[in-house]
């Protein structure tokens, strides 16, 4: 293994996953990332979720290489190109009318925090009010406004927005919530001391948390409190979107609408900045230059998403990601009968094996296992208890058994020292 010297000279201390995983990569192709150290691995973190797709795919890759070739459009700024044409068109084809769905697609800066701030930014214009209501555990972006509706205290610092109101998710690390009727009393109760919030804003599954998923019925009741009330529903799927959690968003199987949506990380397919919100068309009420940004015109992540969008039309691909869903389901609920294991819990391609309150030595112990087994993983949950598994969406089903049985075993050897 070649040293990492240099990062620790040079590079900040604000530095994250590299503190877990002290390994230089410099090869991968789609589930499979190789270190500088000659080592293979498989690859169960898949950029924190920017790349559901895998690595390098190679229709992706091959379309970039021949655009690049013939001296394509690299940076648009907000400009008319025909790769963002082709882009649109795609969204529509393959999103928006198979579903029935009436947006518009804002582009903004290219990380899913700067989505975040535009959709908050966006509903406080369109309602004249201020307020947002968030959820314990959420999780939204390192940026002020984003952080602002984030739960974590470890992240948050001061000055930041005083306009939200969190109240607890429907289920989390400290058991279950009935956060509607907390709403409700919120809107009704004059005593309140809150006027009505402009926004809600919701992750359909609280990945940094543990691995929480909403049900379908609390999701509907949200929407529903939402629509009643004149609030503004947010559904960020920065993380769980583009197929992490089954289908293409989270909230999908609900059966809901939102008014808008926040999507980054696999927007693009291949790994490339890029972030959009989806507005409701009537929520439109942005002004030219309300919120701008210079790379929002990524023409090689608009190249890109086109393919990815298209896999959703393909049956080879859709069987292969129901195969790999119900063996992440298999594995999860054989994690969730070791003895020492709070919990296992799966939606989708997304799956948490928490080990309790106060042991985050041991899910580390168990990360580091994995990891020398061949097998890199993150961990999330309040204090990094909870080992998080998102390997790409497509990955070949026996390589995803394989990775699953080295979690296994690697969760058993932890528990059992």
């Amino acid at each position: 293994m070649k040293n990492t010297e240099t990062f620790e000279q040079l590079e900040s201390n604000v530095r994250m996953y590299c503190r877990d995983v002290p390994l230089v990569f410099d090869t991968a192709v789609g589930s499979k990332i190789h270190a500088e150290d000659g080592r293979e691995y498989l690859d169960f973190f898949a950029g924190a979720g920017a790349l559901n797709y895998g690595h390098n795919d190679p229709r992706m890759r091959d379309a970039l290489v021949e655009y690049l070739s013939a001296n394509g459009v690299t940076h648009g700024l907000d400009l008319h190109t025909s790769m963002k044409r082709h882009f649109l068109e795609s969204i529509k084809r393959d999103l928006f009318e198979p579903r029935g769905w009436d947006y518009k697609v804002q582009f903004t800066g290219p990380t899913g925090a700067d989505a975040v701030e535009a959709a908050l930014k966006l509903a406080r214009k369109a309602t004249g009010r201020s307020k947002i209501v968030s959820f314990y555990g959420a999780y939204h972006g390192m940026t002020a406004g984003a952080l602002a509706v984030s739960g974590s205290r470890t992240r948050r610092v001061a000055g930041l927005s005083s306009d939200v109101i969190f109240i607890p998710y429907e289920d989390g690390p400290y058991g279950e919530f009935d956060g509607i009727a907390f709403l409700d009393r919120l809107a009704r109760d004059q005593g309140s001391g809150s006027e009505l919030p402009a926004a809600v804003i919701v992750e359909s599954v609280q990945i940094q948390a543990g691995v929480y998923a909403a049900s379908n019925d609390w999701l509907q009741q949200l929407r529903k409190w939402t629509q009643d009330n004149g609030v503004i529903l947010i559904c960020d799927e920065i993380q769980a979107g583009c197929g992490r959690a089954g289908d293409f968003f989270g909230f999908e199987r609900s059966g809901i609408q939102p008014d808008l949506v926040t999507c980054a990380k696999s927007i693009s397919g291949f790994g490339l900045p890029m972030a959009i919100v989806l507005i409701r068309s009537q929520l439109d009420v942005w002004q030219p230059g309300d919120h701008t940004g210079t790379f929002r015109g990524n023409q090689l992540a608009f190249l890109t998403a086109q393919i990815a969008l298209s896999y959703w039309r393909n049956e080879e691909f859709l069987k292969l990601l129901s195969n790999n869903i119900a063996a992440m389901e298999r594995a999860v609920a054989g994690f969730a009968e070791i003895p020492g294991i709070a919990a296992g819990r799966c939606r989708g391609m997304i799956a948490g094996v928490d080990f309790g309150r106060g042991n985050a030595a041991l899910a580390k112990d168990a990360q580091q296992r994995a990891l020398q087994a061949g097998v890199l993983v993150e961990r999330c949950g309040p204090n990094g208890e909870v080992i998080k598994l998102m390997p790409p969406i497509n990955t070949p089903t026996d390589q995803l058994e394989q990775g699953l049985k080295v979690i296994g075993e690697s969760v058993a050897a932890a528990l059992a020292k």
